[in-house]
């Protein structure tokens, strides 16, 4: 099987279980809320059709014309980083402003930068380069995107930037310098957010306040725990009767240990490991950097993802509000990972 089929065969394999796990861990909440146990599949179902659009799109535009369009394309997504800060374009819930309201649509910026400012990157990192210019261009989109705040997409944002650098032409010691200064901000900005600090408190001990910051870790180790090899079968989950919070988005993972046990969640990871296998080795056989450094960055956004959100589900780190790729529940994320792996599955194909 060529790399090109393994994309698209991978892609479709983890869309289509995405939706299967969806349609199960959405009828509780979808019969409470809108009086449809499949208001979410149905919602999903919308966006993959979406998602596929892009997919074939992106696999059949000519990829090395995005070079020319990538440094418009992160220009409109900082003015959109910027506008989601402003009352009455920024739409506030639960305390942070992620998404963009445009009227007939709303969207989260931040989703969408993952995307163009690999593009960015992909470009400016064709020759060399100031690292102070690469610095202030990640200071620039992490620091827009912390002030939301959404710490996670930040780690997602600066992981897959220090892959491109660093697979493109970064030095040693500049990548020893980036991780110590993320190191240094997220200690920092875990310190000062009280929520934040909460969840650290968790992560380093599950007794600390059990039916508050903690609940939900909990809650994921034991719908993973009860999972056991086989699970308790496809739709019977307990925890989605509205014991484990976020079942289709964050949690969802612990739904699948749960009703599919070991072996389904095994399954999900070696998807993914698969995939980044995959994305790698088209990165290693581009015939051009800017198609090399672009497959770095959407294969680093795809194998970052999901090891923060698995990782997150089974306590190896602190709960963060970080989708699994391709099958967590919502349009933006879905829609702009499936225009990148088109993409991958267009640099595959030169």
């Amino acid at each position: 099987m060529t790399l090109r089929q393994l994309v698209l065969l991978l892609t479709v394999c983890l869309v289509l279980f995405g939706l299967i796990m969806i349609g199960s861990s959405s009828v509780v909440d979808a019969s409470r809320d809108f009086g449809d146990k499949w208001y979410y599949l149905k919602l999903q179902s919308f966006w993959v059709l979406l998602g596929l659009i892009g997919f074939f799109i992106a696999g059949r535009f000519p990829h090395r014309r995005l070079e020319n369009l990538a440094t418009p394309f992160f220009l409109i997504t900082i003015v959109f980083l910027v506008a989601v800060l402003i009352p009455h374009f920024g739409i506030k819930l639960l305390g942070a402003r992620r998404w963009l309201n445009l009227g007939l649509v709303s969207f989260q910026p931040s989703e969408v930068t993952k995307l163009t400012f690999a593009l960015y990157l992909s470009a400016l990192l064709t020759k060399p380069v100031k690292f102070l210019h690469f610095l202030a261009s990640l200071g620039l989109v992490g620091g827009l995107i912390v002030l939301e705040p959404d710490l996670g997409t930040t780690l997602i944002v600066g992981g897959m930037a220090m892959a491109i650098f660093f697979t493109s032409q970064g030095k040693l010691k500049h990548l020893l310098f980036l991780l110590a200064l993320s190191a240094l901000s997220i200690g920092l900005l875990i310190f000062i957010s009280p929520y934040r600090l909460a969840r650290f408190r968790t992560f380093l001990n599950y007794s600390h306040d059990p039916l508050g910051s903690s609940y939900q870790v909990r809650q994921a180790l034991l719908a993973v725990g009860s999972g056991g090899l086989t699970g308790v079968g496809l739709g019977q989950s307990r925890q989605k009767y509205q014991f484990l919070p976020e079942v289709t988005t964050d949690s969802i993972f612990a739904i699948v240990a749960e009703e599919l046990g070991l072996f389904g969640a095994a399954s999900v990871i070696l998807a993914f490991l698969l995939l980044t296998m995959t994305g790698l080795n088209i990165a290693k056989s581009a015939a051009h950097k800017f198609s090399s450094n672009l497959a770095v960055g959407i294969t680093s956004v795809v194998s970052l993802q999901a090891l923060i959100n698995i990782s997150s589900n089974i306590a190896l780190l602190p709960f963060t509000g970080i989708p699994l790729p391709f099958i967590s529940y919502g349009g933006t994320s879905l829609v702009v990972l499936m225009i990148g792996m088109g993409i991958l599955f267009n640099i595959a194909n030169a």
